[in-house]
């Protein structure tokens, strides 16, 4: 079992950046993908970045390729998400999740977290 807690949204202006975090209990977090997902107002979940256990792997949708980093630290249980130049569409509920292997798909992640709010004004 693996209990995750996100931090670090808030309301920022168009062109700011924001880092987040998601600090995960229990002594197998180094042995877990971690993804980053977002939901905006009346949209679906979607994906935003992952990284594997180790680190070496990451991924991005293309609306964030370049503006975001993911990034992970396995001797602190936390990952990390620094978001660049933010837009207006950025704005969503931002959530990190805990799976067996990196992956784009919501469905292949087993841990949760509750979610913080990232509101960017234009």
């Amino acid at each position: 079992q693996v209990q995750l807690v996100e931090s670090g949204g808030g309301l920022v202006q168009a062109g700011d950046s924001l880092g987040l975090s998601c600090a995960a209990s229990g002594r197998t977090f180094s042995s877990y993908a971690m993804g980053w997902f977002r939901q905006g107002p009346g949209k679906e979940r979607e994906f935003v970045a992952a990284i594997s256990w180790g680190g070496r792997t990451t991924y991005y949708a293309n609306t964030v390729k370049g503006r975001f980093t993911i990034s992970r630290d396995n001797a602190k249980n936390t990952v990390y998400l620094q978001m660049n130049s933010l837009k207006g569409e950025d704005t969503a509920v931002y959530y990190c999740a805990a799976g067996r292997h990196i992956s784009t798909e919501v469905d292949a992640y087993e841990f949760w977290g509750q979610g913080t709010q990232v509101t960017v004004s234009s």
